[in-house]
């Protein structure tokens, strides 16, 4: 075996033994995706589709129940870009990095999930080889949740039995997330605001109404918040 690509196996290896805590989780959680969608009536394609041109957990979940609701492509759009806007901060982090990556770049950015950045994040600076472990980091993550997309997709639809309570899965994800952040961040006030104008939209809006103008609402409070934040620290 040649040096080169005794280099690469080396490479990947490193990349899927640094991606293992992510294939344990979108494994399972990608596959009661595809369940579902198998369930709302898009079979397995439709799920490899959106894995392939949305690649974001969450949104992907919520994008089941518009799609099953007949929501505007306006409130689908909208809320994609404010649920995963942070995703595009991310990628500040490695501005550097990115930018010596050539083609791989826009493949990058495109692939940053809270998951991935943790993992790169935990990648020493002067690891060899650094930039080829984050790219094959990046990939094998997306191939773990498309693979279980798909098979969720299939065994929802060659084993097809009550998937009633499978969608509080996305219940569980989302107050994950929200534990997550709550430990890291000392100040609460957007958590506190985000689920009282949640909960005021749900009571005013209804069910199946609400989100659009609650994420409105809370993104505006927040946006003037932090002005105000902005100029109290430089005054």
């Amino acid at each position: 075996m040649s040096d080169g690509k005794r280099n690469n196996m080396q490479v990947m290896k490193a990349a899927f033994l640094k991606s293992i805590p992510i294939m344990c989780s979108y494994l399972f959680v990608s596959m009661a995706y595809g369940m579902m969608m198998e369930n709302a009536g898009y079979h397995w394609y439709y799920s490899l589709l959106a894995s392939m041109t949305i690649y974001t957990g969450a949104f992907q979940f919520v994008l089941i129940t518009f799609l099953s609701s007949g929501a505007s492509i306006i409130t689908i759009m909208l809320t994609a870009f404010l649920m995963n806007s942070r995703q595009a901060f991310y990628s500040l982090s490695f501005l550097d990095v990115f930018r010596d990556m050539g083609k791989r770049k826009l493949y990058m950015i495109h692939t940053m999930t809270d998951e991935t950045y943790a993992v790169n994040c935990s990648i020493d600076d002067n690891t060899e080889n650094k930039k080829d472990i984050m790219f094959f980091v990046a990939l094998f993550s997306r191939c773990y949740w498309m693979i279980g997309a798909v098979l969720g997709g299939v065994i929802g639809q060659l084993l097809p039995f009550d998937l009633e309570g499978i969608d509080f899965c996305m219940t569980a994800l989302f107050v994950i997330i929200f534990m997550d952040q709550w430990e890291k961040n000392k100040n609460h006030f957007p958590a506190v605001i985000g689920l009282i104008i949640a909960i005021i939209c749900l009571l005013i809006f209804g069910q199946t109404a609400f989100m659009l103008p609650a994420l409105i609402f809370v993104s505006g409070i927040l946006m003037f918040w932090s002005g105000k934040k902005q100029k109290e620290g430089s005054g």
